[in-house]
Order: C-alpha cells, then structure tokens, then sequence
C-alpha cells in the first residue's frame, strides 16, 4: 500500500471515530440497534434449529432400531394387523433385544362420568424408563395379566397437563372409554409426559389390551406400529431386510429412514425450522440497513459541509463505511455475547411452559450468522448509503 493510500485511510478511519465521538447518545442507539439486529437472527435461528433437533432427540429417546407400519389396513389408522402375531414372531429372532407393540385412538376421558373430554390416547404393553415419571411407577405387562374378572388392570398414565387440568394425581380415579357414553373406572398410576412430547398434545397412556378391547381392535389386534430393539451389534439393515422379505405387505425401516419418513409427512414442522432461520436473516438485515440509512442520513449536514471543504466523495463515503464497520463490530459483539443468556432463559421458559428443555439451540453457525448480519451486512449497507449521501453532500444543502 503506497503512502498516500495509507494515508487516506488513516484520515477515513479518522473522520469515522471523531462522527461517533461527537454524537455518543446517535453512536449508542446505533449500537442497540445492532444489537437487537443480532438477537433476532440468532434467537429465532436457534428456534429454527432446536425445532428440527428437538424432534430428532424426540425420536431418538425412543430407542428403537426397526420399525413396523403400514400392512393391510394402510390409509387409515392403526394399520398393522394381527401385531401380536408379528411381535411374537420377531421376539423369536435371533439378535432380538425386546419388541414392543403401540397403538393410537381418540378416547374420552375425565373426572366424572358424565363430563368426559377427548383426549389421545397410546395403548403400550408397559411404560418405561424413558417416562421420566413425575410421579408414580406406570405399569408393566404383568399387570395386565393380574386385572380383574373382566381382565383388566384398569390402569392409566397421565401427561402432567392432563393431569393439571382434571386436578388427579397417582391413586385417583379417572373415567376413560372410547365413547361419552362408555367408560369405565381407571386408576392414575403415573405422571409422565413421555408421550405427550412425542405426540405434541396431551396424551392418556393405557395398557395395550385395554386399549384395544376399549376400541374394538382387539379382535384384529390392530396396532400404530411394532418396534424392536436390537442387540449391540445386531445388523440393523439386515435384519430389516429379512422382516421385509417376511412381511411384504408392511413398511420396514431403520431408525433413520423411519425418522426421514416422520420429517417428509410433516412438512409444517420442518417448514417452520426452516422459516424461522429465513425470517431471522432477512429481519436481521432489514433492520440493520435501515439502522444504517438512518446513521447515513443524520449526518448530511455534516457530510455536506465536509465535501464544501473538497473532501472527495469517495472518502466521505468511506467514513460512513467505518462508522458501520465499528458499529457493527461493537453492536455484533454484545449481542452474540448476550445470545446464550437469553436462549438460557427462554429454555427454562420453555421447559417450564411447555415441557421442552433446550429449546433453543445456538451451535457455532448460529454466531457466525448474527455476526455477519451486524458487521458484512453493516458495512456494505454503510458504504452504499453513504456514496449516496455524499453525493447529495452539496453546498446547497448546506445552505438549505
């Protein structure tokens, strides 16, 4: 770089820091403004990001490795028939840790009898660790067997927001059936938001049998689907193999492809994630621009007094861009160090709103994005602005 070269930018950097030392309360608003720019692109990305991530960690709590859809019924609800028979035979293969069968319907369910509210409902064969139980041990599948004469255990699980909202705790009773006008008598053995997370709506987990009997499956054994967990080292593609060359009629999937065909029938979710990183890089940009506009055209007075004194367009124009490179590096700075005490506090917000924990995700890219808004975006936009605001730098507006 030749002397004059360096010399010019040292009095373009110049001007720039003696504009933001005369006017600090116009430097601190444009620094806020920064700010604020930053946090909603790296909030509402994280948001984006901890959408789709959620839902993966959602899916993979559940641990399992092969999953079983579909069959003769496909096109409604519950469509694996006779599951029992297909869980009984794939508990006889080799490399198999355990199977368990899962079946979905809209029952009725509330304090009094005759004052039931629809509500999800999941027949499992027992709960399991992954409840988390807030409060009571759930069932297993030995309860079943002990019911009454009826065969029942009449036992239910309760989401705690359901739970909350008919003011029932482990030991009281509930009345469930798949009908306002036939329910019966359920125990609450445990408070558990396991499925409820899954499902994204309250959910009532009854034993599978129940369930069924209740819907009128029984007979079928119908079933949402079967899944199996496998040995450490078992094969997974394999295995999946020979239950679809068993069952041709049913969809077989490891757990990847299983998740990849969740995601592609809810595009509204994967839509949303992908939204929200949109919406946060566009709003972002948006504001800080017009941040910089607004910086740009405060100055014009000064900007035209400065070019009646011959100071040449480019470098007033440059004085404007170091104003935005400063601005933007202290403005980008603050707010990616504010963002993951702020996504701190919005995830204990969640995890107590909503039963979500970490809602909000800030990997290394979210940083890098919110940065870049404030200092590329910023300095670009400033350059623009301020050749245009050098260009009407005349000594008619000055004196106008």
């Amino acid at each position: 770089m030749s002397h004059a070269s360096l010399a010019r930018l040292r009095a373009i950097v110049g001007l720039g820091l003696a504009q933001l030392r005369h006017s600090p309360g116009r430097t601190a608003l444009a620094v806020g403004g920064v700010v604020l720019a930053v946090l909603s692109v790296t909030l509402l990305a994280s948001l984006g990001v901890g959408v789709v991530e959620t839902g993966q960690e959602q899916f993979d709590d559940a641990g399992r490795d092969i999953w079983i859809t579909g069959g003769p019924a496909a096109g409604g609800e519950n469509e694996v028939v006779d599951a029992s028979t297909v869980a009984a035979d794939l508990r006889e293969r080799e490399g198999v840790g355990d199977v368990s069968t899962v079946a979905m319907h809209d029952v009725y369910l509330g304090t009094d009898p005759d004052a039931v509210k629809p509500i999800a409902a999941v027949g499992v064969e027992g709960t399991h660790g992954h409840f988390e139980f807030e409060d009571g041990d759930g069932f297993d599948g030995a309860m079943t067997a002990d019911g009454d004469e009826e065969g029942r255990s009449s036992v239910v699980v309760l989401d705690p927001a359901t739970a909350d909202r008919f003011d029932v705790g482990v030991g009281d009773t509930v009345y469930v059936g798949a009908g306002r006008q036939a329910v019966d008598a359920y125990t609450v053995v445990g408070v558990g938001s396991y499925y409820s997370q899954f499902l994204g709506t309250e959910a009532a987990t009854i034993p599978l049998p129940e369930l069924q009997s209740m819907t009128g499956t029984a007979g079928s054994s119908r079933a949402s689907f079967v899944t199996v967990n496998l040995e450490d080292g078992a094969d997974r593609e394999a295995f999946a193999d020979d239950v679809r060359a068993e069952y041709p009629t049913y969809d077989v999937r490891t757990a990847d492809d299983q998740f990849a065909a969740m995601v592609g029938d809810r595009h509204l979710v994967v839509a949303s994630g992908v939204a929200l990183v949109g919406l946060a890089t566009v709003g972002g940009v948006a504001l800080t621009a017009n941040l910089f506009v607004l910086v740009a055209y405060q100055q014009r007075e000064t900007l035209a007094a400065l070019r009646a004194i011959g100071l040449s367009r480019r470098l007033l124009a440059g004085t404007i861009g170091v104003q935005g490179a400063l601005i933007g590096l202290l403005g980008g700075a603050i707010g990616v160090a504010a963002t993951p005490v702020l996504a701190a506090g919005l995830n204990r917000l969640s995890t107590g709103v909503i039963g979500f924990e970490r809602l909000l995700r800030t990997p290394l890219e979210v940083f890098v994005l919110g940065f870049a808004v404030a200092v590329v975006v910023g300095v670009l936009v400033a350059l623009v602005t301020g050749w245009y605001a050098s260009r009407s730098a005349t000594v008619a507006a000055l004196e106008s």
